[in-house]
């Protein structure tokens, strides 16, 4: 009888678990490593901006809604059509690397989040980056884009998109160009033009290397004759005779056997007969 009294309190206890295990995903919530949150509190001050939710598992009142931003960095790949400085068509495929200031994700909600069209990625960050590309490619001709000035549109691109995306909270490390198509007859003048560009430069070389060799050869032979004219007028006929002397006396210490005949040479210059 006793255990009849209870039934009613265990009956509502059954419902109540019930209904708790109903709504428990609306109450607990576990936010990963990658991740933060912020909360709608519908009954209160609505959106609080400033309170981030970080990893771990928390609990909220069913009727709260909780916003999820994943805060790791993210890739898009965006093909689009753009138009150069002279109004010719070129179609580039662009990647964009990007992620929300984990500490900003509220400020970002509150100005990009639409119901309808998506989160700040749709609203803000992709149209942003296409406008960005559109407007740096608009100051370039193709054939700088396509080939000398590839390095200095990349650049332009990534810093103004930095530029504009993190005044709304939003990094943006990287802007790539993945690749450039033009039109194919515009594609294969600028090849052309190209190629003999580095033609002219390589004929230009070998010119400017056989230049330099004739004048390194004229340097030279400028140097031997001035070096033979100053040994021409230096060899007096008193010097010849005194060097002759002087080999003589070295000569005739040597132990070989020889004979030296004195002024029997020309000029008076001595003979020296050897063994042979």
């Amino acid at each position: 009888m006793n255990n009849r009294r209870f039934l009613p309190y265990i009956i509502l206890g059954v419902i109540a678990l019930f209904v708790i295990m109903g709504i428990s995903s609306s109450i607990f919530y576990t936010i990963n490593n990658s991740e933060s949150a912020i909360i709608f509190y519908k009954f209160g001050e609505g959106l609080n901006k400033d309170e981030v939710i970080t990893q771990g598992f928390h609990m909220k009142a069913p009727w709260n809604t909780l916003y999820t931003y994943t805060i790791n960095e993210t890739s898009s790949d965006e093909k689009m059509d753009v138009l150069d400085k002279n109004g010719l068509s070129i179609h580039v495929d662009v990647t964009v690397r990007y992620n929300p200031m984990p500490n900003k994700i509220g400020y970002i909600h509150e100005k990009f989040y639409r119901t309808s069209t998506g989160d700040y990625i749709t609203v803000f960050v992709i149209p942003e980056v296409r406008s960005t590309v559109r407007q740096v490619m608009g100051r370039y001709t193709a054939e700088e884009i396509y080939s000398t000035k590839r390095a200095a549109v990349e650049t332009a691109i990534r810093t103004e998109t930095e530029t504009i995306l993190q005044k709304n909270f939003v990094n943006a490390p990287a802007v790539l160009i993945r690749s450039i198509e033009l039109p194919e007859q515009i594609k294969n003048a600028i090849e052309s033009k190209l190629q003999q560009e580095q033609e002219a430069l390589a004929y230009q070389f070998r010119l400017d290397k056989e230049k330099s060799e004739a004048e390194r050869k004229r340097i030279a032979a400028e140097g031997e004759s001035r070096a033979n004219n100053i040994i021409n007028n230096s060899l007096t006929n008193n010097l010849l005779k005194m060097r002759g002397i002087e080999a003589t006396l070295e000569l005739s210490k040597s132990p070989n056997a020889k004979v030296i005949v004195i002024g029997s040479g020309a000029d008076g210059m001595p003979l020296i007969l050897g063994n042979n």
